[in-house]
């Protein structure tokens, strides 16, 4: 039974399948394996081999000696320092790309943004007078790279954060001087014998998670905003309706734009449409999973067909030929299931193989042609398909908020700024701003903390934006459309009639939670708000976070001086020491805390408690929503109201409602 596995009517509707052909999928295997007590708490230590040492009951400490605090530290940076080596190495791939498209070694790859491109050399300190652009290019890519081995000094993305923040960072010591230094260094001080003092290690994940947060994953943004064009708002469907009986269904799934947006131009290519439609197929239709979906959403209206628990399910419908996967967030258990169906599993990455699926190692250097060679295969296994079982469920959103376009949206091409969305939270139209971010969890109900915690933040005028997994979700429940004003509080009602916008922005993938911070960057140095990101009335939540990406992500975002909570019970809970000082030893440092809070009311709760402290600490008005929500759609329904009554009104006059 389905139960409370998941709100989504499409996996509920699968997973009924899945039980009806026997098959066991990632919500099976989370009920039959209970996770481990001692593991989950932080209490097992495994890092040489006169362990794992568990401490629980009367032993407080490792054979080392190692204590509770430390154990528990250790194991909460290796989380990170793996996290932040996701992002970064991703980052580091874009920067490669960059570099041999300069350099004319990748020709299928373009510039697409010029403007961001001279925007990131200016911070990276590379000179753009009278220069060709793959000059410009080339020099950019070596300059991240270079910052990416960078071994002492500061990473030059800190500048883009604001003074006090920079120098609250030097002052505790956490300004990262390299990316791989910081991970490399992390993964030195948590090996056996090393760093014993857990506030030592976890000062060091924190400088190890701001290099990802303005290193690697930061770089990888701007770079695939140059190679592939910033995100501007655009409409796309989301949930397994989005398959085609009668279509070539392509899957992209991973976390990759280099591969899905060469995959992209070669379904588009007229002499693949011709090939499919020579097999019996109308056409071709490319959807994608996780991340590269948004990726592919945000940019080229690519729909999606489900978030992280998703991805089982969408070949349990019998209807894709091929799904193509490159890194993070692929389930080994897509291989032996493909196999009961006719879906072709294609892995890409050097970095990423899986026993039973078919290797096409891609190559940026030929890139739309391995691209066409992978899209033939998935043609080819068309014939091949049997009974097929597609849901119905399908919604509508609009993606594509990258903090360029919020800028311009508030303000136009010539009077860009954050200056109407800081006005809007001094007069209290809007109560505060929300980071809402993270995976699936089988261990939690699909996606149901992130709709709960998104529709509660918009009902009490906070703002939204959403990246990675968690905007699927709240996409699949029409919170990403501009409809969904109809759900938001008052003054954020206001805001979206008049500016057009949802209540809840998508701003890109999980790689992108860096577009979140240039936002709040932008809005402490508008002014009117504090000096500083830790100042402003804001929030981070990851509800359903899952991987150690999203430690990284959650503990740089403290680092940056935001209130983050994340949805579950605490990886380090057999350290209440260790627990604390993530919360109240962080923020007496650097300003921002980490907090485990697996109720998603509590959440919400605590959340909104500390929006109005913000506020209360900037002498901003108490937040009231009955002040507001006269004007626009609002005023005008109330007109219409009166005249079907046939009652005299006046656009001069507040209309009053019997």
């Amino acid at each position: 039974m389905t139960g409370n596995r998941t709100i989504d009517p499409a996996v509920a509707e699968m997973l009924q399948r899945a039980e009806e052909m026997g098959i066991s999928t990632a919500f099976d295997r989370a009920e039959e394996m209970k996770p481990c007590p001692i593991g989950s708490a932080g209490a097992c230590c495994k890092n040489c081999s006169m362990g794992p040492c568990r401490l629980v009951g009367k032993h407080d400490r490792g054979i080392c000696g190692a204590t509770r605090e430390t154990i528990a530290a250790r194991n909460f940076a290796r989380m990170v320092a793996s996290g932040a080596s996701a992002h970064s190495d991703h980052g580091r791939d874009m920067a490669l790309t960059l570099l041999a498209a300069a350099e004319g070694e990748a020709p299928d790859y373009e510039i697409r943004d010029v403007k961001k491109l001279l925007e990131v050399a200016q911070f990276l300190g590379v000179e753009t007078e009278n220069r060709e652009t793959m000059e410009i290019a080339k020099e950019t890519a070596e300059v991240a790279l270079a910052q990416i081995g960078q071994q002492k000094g500061e990473l030059l993305y800190l500048q883009r954060a604001p003074k006090k923040r920079q120098e609250i960072w030097r002052k505790a010591g956490v300004a990262p001087r390299g990316i791989d230094r910081e991970v490399v260094e992390l993964m030195h001080r948590t090996h056996v014998g090393t760093d014993q003092w857990y506030e030592s290690i976890l000062m060091a994940a924190l400088r190890n998670a701001l290099s990802d947060g303005w290193g690697g994953s930061m770089l990888a943004t701007d770079i695939t905003d140059i190679l592939f064009g910033s995100p501007v708002p655009l409409t796309a469907n989301v949930n397994m309706g989005a398959l085609k009986e009668d279509e070539v269904n392509i899957v992209v799934h991973g976390h990759e734009p280099v591969l899905s947006e060469m995959i992209l131009l070669a379904v588009r290519d007229p002499e693949m449409i011709e090939y499919a439609k020579s097999k019996g197929a109308k056409g071709i239709n490319l959807t994608g999973i996780c991340c590269t979906a948004n990726e592919t959403l945000m940019r080229q209206g690519v729909p999606t067909i489900g978030n992280f628990l998703s991805q089982e399910l969408a070949m349990m419908t019998g209807a894709i030929e091929l799904m193509i996967v490159d890194i993070q967030c692929i389930m080994q258990a897509l291989a032996p299931l493909a196999d009961q169906f006719h879906t072709k599993l294609v892995t890409t990455s050097p970095k990423a193989h899986i026993e039973g699926a078919t290797h096409v190692e891609f190559d940026e250097h030929r890139a739309l042609e391995m691209a066409k060679e992978i899209v033939k295969m998935g043609i080819d296994n068309f014939p091949n398909r049997q009974d097929t079982h597609i849901p119905k469920e399908i919604n509508h959103l609009v993606a594509g908020f990258s903090h360029e376009y919020i800028n311009y949206a508030l303000g136009g091409f010539y009077r860009g700024s954050f200056r109407p969305l800081n006005d809007a939270v001094i007069q209290g139209r809007l109560r505060g701003v929300a980071g809402v971010v993270g995976c699936n969890n089988p261990r939690r109900c699909q996606d149901a903390s992130h709709e709960y915690i998104v529709r509660e933040m918009i009902k009490n005028d906070v703002l939204v934006a959403m990246t990675g997994c968690g905007a699927i979700a709240a996409a699949k429940y029409g919170l990403l459309s501009p409809e969904a004003a109809r759900y938001a509080g008052p003054g954020l009602r206001e805001i979206c009639e008049t500016v057009g916008i949802p209540p809840v922005l998508h701003v890109g993938s999980c790689v992108d939670n860096a577009r979140i911070l240039t936002t709040l960057s932008q809005m402490a140095t508008e002014g009117g708000l504090g000096e500083d990101i830790a100042d402003l009335p804001g929030v981070g939540f990851a509800p359903e976070w899952m991987s150690e990406k999203a430690i990284s992500i959650g503990s740089y975002c403290a680092g940056s001086g935001v209130y983050t909570i994340m949805g579950s019970e605490s990886p380090v809970a057999n350290s209440p020491i260790v627990d604390h000082f993530l919360s109240e030893g962080w923020e007496e440092r650097v300003g921002g805390k980490l907090e485990f809070i697996a109720d998603p009311e509590e959440a919400v709760e605590k959340a909104l408690e500390h929006i109005d402290k913000k506020r209360e600490a900037l002498g901003l008005e108490e937040y009231d929503p009955s002040r507001f929500g006269r004007s626009g759609d609002r005023r005008m329904e109330e007109w219409l109201a009166l005249l079907e009554k046939g009652e005299p009104v006046s656009l001069y006059r507040e209309p009053r409602l019997k």
